[in-house]
């Protein structure tokens, strides 16, 4: 039983440094890409969406031999950001919103190059450098249609430019993230080997999550302070980013084997949320408490399903 709960210990402290690392590498990177003069909503786009836990807490688990756990970093990721957290803070703070047709469209379909790569069971290198390709064109066409700065874009330049030193902070964030990811892949294995927890499950669900819960702040804030644009904009950058670059990071480095639970339930999921997502945005202008519960709702089902799958519940 030590062993089980040294493994859990690793777990936890690998998420908590992964975490803590990619905050630190984060606002190096900020405060650096603001002397770059492009907009708030693209920069959130570009900058917020980069969760560098999620690509740490995926390249260990992979390293360690759990292929289900790393896809999981994405899949499940995307699926937390668009249900989960997107429901919660429309009920914390509704807001309505006027946003970018490219934006809508291009995040509504973020997830259809890896649904089709991914339709033979697997994701080969070949498939990850299309996917790191097809965010980079994403990002190109974005930044031509909402890089544009406004006048709200320089209201708080200066809290970035106290920062200094940013490559300090870029440095010491990539140090924490290695560290963590280390003990991530470690307390990983101890986990599966220990309690028989699926690892498929575990990366969709309890990593993906925990690994994204500071999402909720950076949604509800910015909507909170009269932005609703930038809570948009950081659900979907990161759902941008997860289904095509850091899906194709993963397969890159080693290729990913999708097991019968990632190819029937956490892929579709995940490549239908975004697309669910935007829909209500241009339904209904923005996201109510109505709004919220419905897709707070629906990531409880799908966690549900989740269980029951890993349990052998369902057929």
């Amino acid at each position: 039983m030590l062993s089980g709960l040294v493994s859990l210990a690793l777990l936890a402290a690998g998420i908590v440094l992964i975490i803590l690392g990619a905050e630190t590498f984060f606002a190096g990177l900020l405060g650096a890409a603001r002397r770059l003069g492009v907009s708030t909503f693209f920069l959130t786009l570009l900058i917020s969406g980069l969760e560098l836990e999620n690509i740490a807490a995926g390249l260990a688990a992979n390293l360690a031999g759990f292929p289900g756990a790393a896809a999981g970093t994405f899949l499940g990721g995307t699926t937390f950001i668009t249900l989960g957290v997107a429901g919660l803070g429309a009920i914390l703070v509704p807001f309505r919103v006027s946003l970018p047709r490219q934006f809508l469209l291009t995040t509504a379909f973020t997830g259809a190059p890896l649904a089709l790569l991914a339709a033979d069971g697997a994701l080969s290198r070949v498939d990850g450098a299309v996917l790191v390709a097809t965010f980079c064109v994403s990002m190109i066409v974005l930044h031509r249609s909402t890089g544009t700065l406004s006048e709200a874009d320089s209201d708080d330049e200066g809290n970035w430019r106290r920062r200094g030193h940013p490559w300090v902070w870029l440095l010491s964030g990539l140090a924490t993230m290695t560290v963590g990811g280390e003990l991530l892949g470690n307390g990983l294995h101890g986990v599966v080997s220990r309690f028989g927890v699926s690892s498929t499950l575990l990366g969709n669900t309890a990593i993906a999550a925990l690994t994204e819960a500071e999402e909720i702040g950076r949604v509800a804030v910015p909507a909170r302070r009269g932005r609703p644009e930038v809570a948009v904009a950081n659900i979907g950058g990161t759902a941008i980013h997860f289904l095509t670059l850091n899906a194709g990071i993963l397969a890159v480095v080693l290729p990913l084997r999708l097991d019968d639970a990632t190819m029937h339930l956490h892929l579709p999921v995940a490549v239908v949320a975004p697309a669910l997502y935007c829909l209500i945005l241009v339904l209904r202008g923005g996201l109510g408490r109505r709004e919220g519960v419905l897709l707070a709702a629906l990531y409880v089902a799908y966690i549900v399903a989740a269980m029951c799958g890993a349990l052998g519940l369902v057929g």
